[in-house]
């Protein structure tokens, strides 16, 4: 089942689940959020509630989609209460992208990086055995519920930013029970927005490349992540592909596995705060910017992956600039 959420005429929030070929609101769900809490709340599995609840019209996804009437698959009430964080170089094939970023030369000899001992640290431990503890991945914060972007609407690269590159990804969307145990709500396409320049330059500016828009959906599936996902990620520039290259994602083309991820991110008690959102996006292979590709304000990033539904698409754009003083209170 694919859940995701949609304006009606009047600006309301509406629920829609796609299952068996048909996508319906769902009867008296006033948001994916408020499903999620009710679910938690009452025990219930979250497809099992749907199903109670029932079904009303149909709806034409793809149109509300061009429309422009699809909004982030869920949101928080309050968005600070919505935290998008994410884990990297946790993808076979990740590290050999992410060390030709961070090479460093000594006496003539390339030296083991950074990044790939932290990828060598996931190949040996992050897979443990049922009841185990792994290693921990890297993690980094990309912000709250204000940096979200719903699918088709641009993704805004600050002024000062030396690049604006995609990164292809699954997400796993989260909420925190009343009594701060997680709960997933299911797994998502998702655009780790990010600048790859500004990382390239010293592996400690990686903190300041992630932060930076996100944007994720447009459904939610709910259920477990498949072992072996197959997407596309391309870019799209006045009408014609620019760039274009499969990715991969699941655990059987990961080095970690979503537990292990998931107990490394939610460890954390302020991670565990009743009725907070988390969209937890678990890292890439595959990036545009290692291609060389130079991205420009007006492209247009698309990620696809049959298992999830409709693609994830979102414009570029690129702010003003921004003066910024601090006034002595």
């Amino acid at each position: 089942m694919l859940i995701s959420q949609i304006l009606d005429d009047a600006e309301t929030i509406r629920v829609v689940a796609r299952s068996g070929g048909k996508t319906r609101i769902i009867n008296g769900a006033r948001s994916v959020y408020s499903l999620a809490m009710e679910a938690a709340r009452t025990g219930t599995g979250l497809e099992g509630l749907i199903e109670r609840k029932g079904y009303g019209e149909t709806v034409d996804l793809d149109a509300a989609y061009k429309k422009g009437r699809l909004v982030s698959p869920i949101n928080h009430p309050d968005p600070a209460h919505l935290h998008l964080t994410g884990t990297g170089l946790t993808h076979l094939g990740s590290a050999a992208t992410r060390d030709s970023m961070h090479k460093k030369l000594s006496d003539g000899e390339e030296q083991l990086t950074d990044s790939m001992k932290m990828f060598r640290m996931g190949l040996e431990g992050g897979k443990p055995a049922k009841g185990q503890i792994g290693v921990q991945p890297e993690w980094f914060y990309k912000g709250n519920g204000t940096m979200a972007v719903a699918p088709g609407a641009a993704l805004m690269s600050p002024a000062f930013a030396q690049d604006a590159g995609e990164e292809p990804e699954i997400a796993g969307i989260y909420v925190i029970g009343d009594d701060g145990a997680p709960f997933r709500v299911g797994f998502t396409l998702s655009n780790e927005f990010s600048d790859h320049v500004t990382e390239r330059v010293n592996y400690l500016f990686l903190a300041h490349s992630k932060l930076r828009n996100a944007s994720f959906g447009p459904e939610i599936l709910i259920g477990d992540l498949p072992a072996d996902i197959r997407g596309s990620s391309r870019i799209w520039r006045d009408g014609k592909v620019l760039w274009e290259k499969p990715f991969l994602s699941g655990e059987a083309n990961m080095s970690h596995t979503i537990a292990n991820l998931e107990h490394h991110h939610f460890k954390y008690s302020a991670f565990r705060q009743p009725g907070d959102v988390h969209v937890h996006m678990f890292g890439t292979a595959t990036l545009s910017f290692a291609d060389g590709v130079r991205t420009e304000e007006g492209d247009v990033f698309e990620i696809e992956a049959k298992d999830f539904g409709l693609p994830l698409r979102n414009p570029l754009e690129i702010e003003k600039p921004v003066k910024v003083a601090v006034k002595a209170l």
